[in-house]
């Protein structure tokens, strides 16, 4: 799994910063796309895709604090990497409160280099995620949202629409199981729950 293709985005208004970094990570051999602004950035990228977002907190127009809560708002699986000056520190780190992976000081592009490989690696076990939701049939995914709040199988048949019965529901269960590699409900319900953002 560590061969999914990833998209690192770059999101920062300074150009000679922007095109540094562009630079910088084209020599560690990562695939980057850089957007001037916020808006560029929300308009041109698909939200639902797996990759690293490196956002700066200060923009011209739509600010990084608001692309984040488009982020958040979207329900994306992006992993958010902050650029923040000395003085945005405080702001830096309400966001990683409320879910972005870290932020970086600027222009300290050695700390960006040390910090990545690890938002990489989550950004590519969001992609495992998402891959492996998108093999279960939409059925499977109702059950397996069912199953992960702990209800029981008749429970599950009665609930679902149409109703089925529950000898179907246990097929699904362990279809839902063996595809998501989880051994049981809670192993289930743990891995819902650390991936919010799944349809």
């Amino acid at each position: 799994m560590n061969d999914l293709p990833l998209t690192l985005f770059l999101v920062d208004d300074d150009e000679a910063l922007r095109r540094s970094l562009i630079l910088l990570l084209f020599s560690q051999g990562l695939a980057v796309q850089a957007f001037a602004s916020g808006e560029d950035f929300l308009g041109a990228v698909n939200l639902r895709q797996p990759g690293c977002v490196i956002l700066d907190l200060r923009l011209g127009g739509m600010s990084g604090l608001s692309v984040f809560e488009q982020l958040l708002a979207a329900h994306s699986p992006l992993v958010t990497l902050f650029l923040s000056a000395h003085g945005d520190i405080p702001t830096a780190l309400e966001a990683v409160r409320r879910g972005a992976y870290d932020w970086v000081e600027k222009p300290d592009t050695q700390q960006l280099l040390d910090k990545l490989p690890a938002a990489i690696a989550l950004a590519r076990a969001r992609a495992q995620a998402l891959q492996r939701w998108a093999e279960l049939t939409p059925r499977e995914r109702e059950v397996a949202r069912l199953v992960g709040l702990g209800q029981p199988n008749k429970e599950i048949a009665r609930i679902l629409v149409p109703p089925c019965g529950h000898r179907s529901v246990e097929t699904h269960r362990a279809n839902i199981f063996s595809k998501l590699q989880c051994a049981n409900d809670n192993e289930l319900g743990r891995w819902l729950a650390a991936h919010p953002w799944l349809d």
